[in-house]
C-alpha cells in the first residue's frame, strides 16, 4: 500500500520567513555591501589621481581640480623621468631585488626542510628559535649596527651593501611560512620516497619543492615587494647617484622650493609596473598560497 507525503506549505513573502531572504535562501547584507563600495572607492581614487596627474603638466596640475582629467594629456612627465636616468635606477632595483629574493628563498626553503624533517633535535630547535627571534627585531632598530658592519666590510655605497641585509631580514618570515607548508606534506610521501631509494636531498627537491610551490611564489612576491619598495637601507648605505634605487629616484624631482608632482607620480607609475607584471604572472600560485588551509 503506497503512502503519499504532502509537501510542507510554502511561506508567503509577507510572513517574515524566507520571502525576505530571496531565492538563494540567504539574507542580503546591505551594510556589508555599502562598506565594500566605500573601501573600493578609498583604494581606487588615489590610484586614479596618480594616473591622471602623471599625464598633466605641472602648471595644469596647480590651476585645475586634482581629480579632473587632463585637458591636454601629455607624456612630458614620463619624458622627464626617463631623461633623469631612471633606467639606471630601475636596473639597480632589479639587481638588488633578484639577488636578495632568490638566495633568501632558497636558503629559507632548505632551512625549513631541515627544521621540519630533521627529527626535532636540540640544535634545530635552537636554530628555529633564532629565526623566530628575527621576527621580533625591526629593521629600524638594527640600522646602526648594520651600517657599522657594512663600513667594516668596506661595502659602503655598493649594491652588495643592500643585498646582504635584505637577505638577512627576509629569511625569518620566509622560514616560518615555508616550515608550515612543509609540515602539511604527508609523511607517507616521504616514506615512499625513502623506500624507493631517494635521499633526503632528493626528497627535498623532487617532493617538498613542487608541493610547496604556491608558498614559495607567495613569499617570493612578498619579499620582492619589500625589497623593491625599501627606502631606509638605500638611504643609509648608499650615497652616489650611480647606486640609487627606485625609491630614492623620486628625489631627483624635488627642487629647492617646489616639487614636480606629475614627474614624481610618473616615476611611481613606472616603479609599480614590475610588481604588477610579477603579480599577473604568479597570481594563481599567489592566491593558492594565501588561501591554503582555509579549505581544511
Amino acid at each position: 500500500m503506497a503512502t503519499t507525503v504532502s509537501a510542507p506549505p510554502r511561506s508567503s513573502a509577507g510572513d517574515g520567513g524566507t520571502g525576505r531572504r530571496g531565492r538563494s535562501g540567504l539574507s542580503r547584507n546591505y551594510l556589508g555591501g555599502l562598506a565594500g563600495w566605500i573601501w573600493l572607492a578609498i583604494i581606487i581614487i588615489p590610484i586614479y589621481w596618480i594616473l591622471v596627474t602623471s599625464f598633466k603638466e605641472q602648471s595644469e596640475y596647480f590651476r585645475t581640480n586634482p581629480l579632473a582629467p587632463p585637458q591636454n594629456p601629455t607624456f612630458l612627465a614620463y619624458q622627464q623621468v626617463i631623461e633623469a636616468d631612471i633606467v639606471r635606477y630601475f636596473f639597480n632595483s632589479v639587481i638588488v631585488t633578484v639577488c636578495s629574493v632568490v638566495p633568501a628563498v632558497l636558503m629559507s626553503f632548505m632551512a625549513a626542510f631541515a627544521i621540519v624533517r630533521g627529527g626535532g633535535g636540540r640544535f634545530l630547535k635552537s636554530v628555529n628559535a633564532v629565526f623566530l627571534m628575527g621576527l621580533a627585531i625591526p629593521l629600524q632598530a638594527t640600522i646602526i649596527p648594520v651600517y657599522l658592519i657594512i663600513i667594516r666590510l668596506e661595502l659602503y655605497d655598493t649594491l652588495t651593501a643592500l643585498i646582504l641585509p635584505s637577505i638577512a631580514f627576509a629569511i625569518p618570515l620566509t622560514v616560518l611560512l615555508l616550515s608550515n607548508f612543509i609540515r602539511d606534506v604527508p609523511n607517507e610521501l616521504f616514506e615512499s620516497m625513502r623506500l624507493d631509494g631517494s635521499s633526503e636531498w632528493g626528497s627535498m627537491w623532487r617532493l617538498a619543492f613542487p608541493l610547496t610551490r604556491p608558498a614559495i611564489v607567495t613569499v617570493s612576491i612578498y619579499n620582492a615587494l619589500q625589497v623593491w619598495n625599501g627606502f631606509l637601507l638605500p638611504l643609509v648605505l648608499t650615497q652616489s647617484p650611480d647606486r640609487r634605487v627606485m625609491p630614492l629616484a623620486l628625489w631627483d624631482f624635488q627642487g629647492q622650493y617646489t616639487v614636480n608632482i606629475p614627474a614624481v607620480l610618473a616615476a611611481v607609475v613606472l616603479s609599480t609596473l614590475p610588481i604588477l607584471v610579477l603579480y599577473v604572472v604568479g597570481r594563481r600560485q599567489l592566491i593558492a598560497g594565501l588561501t591554503a588551509g582555509f579549505s581544511k
